[in-house]
């Protein structure tokens, strides 16, 4: 397998868990995200995007990555393009990290939805921002081992069939989920979570490093 961790311009903090997520990992960064590259101690092998919103004062050998320059006019994201660079030179598995918050709504929609598309595709896929991680779920059955208590919730992006969720403070056996149901929002884990789906596309998003309360 060969995983790369993609780094993206939205929230990212560094815990413990991200750093196994991604070590010994190829990195590629696309635009802002090459800022959480510093903070991670990475450096990454290319550089992509139009590179309107590069980071001040970048050390010496950040500033030095090598770098493939689109026009800020394209028809992808600096992320999408930073993506295809990755399966071009045969990742297996990717790591998008700061996938999730930063200024741009649109975006965090795109890494979402394009997550399950790549993982219908055979691309294993994990979104993270060190504190919060989403993983696509595809038809069959799979599981977790996240602490009990870790908030969780099942998106759907389209009308889900068959679902069961087992190790969970709120089960729920073989039921259908009509697109944009609220009935798998915020779950607890209780024992080992295990999630089954007969048809549909859907993402787990889990809180495995809640952050404190502001």
């Amino acid at each position: 397998m060969s995983t790369f961790t993609i780094l993206l311009g939205g929230d990212l903090i560094r815990t413990p868990l991200l750093d196994r997520q991604v070590e010994g990992s190829r990195v590629i960064a696309a635009d802002a995200g090459i800022g959480h590259a510093r903070m991670l101690g990475l450096r990454p092998e290319l550089w992509v995007g139009d590179f309107d919103s590069v980071p001040a004062d970048l050390p010496e050998d950040l500033a030095a990555v090598p770098r493939q320059v689109f026009p800020a006019e394209k028809d992808k994201t600096d992320g999408e393009l930073a993506i295809a660079a990755a399966l071009e030179r045969g990742a297996t598995s990717l790591v998008l990290a700061g996938a999730f918050g930063g200024k741009r709504t649109d975006h965090i929609f795109l890494h979402l939805a394009l997550s399950v598309r790549l993982a219908e595709g055979g691309t294993e896929v994990l979104l993270t921002s060190g504190a919060q991680e989403g993983i696509p779920l595809l038809p069959g059955k799979v599981g977790f081992d996240y602490a009990d208590g870790t908030l969780f919730s099942v998106l759907g992006f389209s009308d889900l069939a068959g679902l069961s969720v087992t190790g969970a403070k709120w089960p729920l056996d073989h039921v259908e989920v009509a697109f944009g149901s609220s009935l798998t929002i915020s779950n607890e884990v209780r024992g080992r979570l295990e999630i089954a789906l007969a048809s549909g596309r859907a993402l787990l998003l889990a809180h495995p490093f809640p952050l404190p309360e502001s």
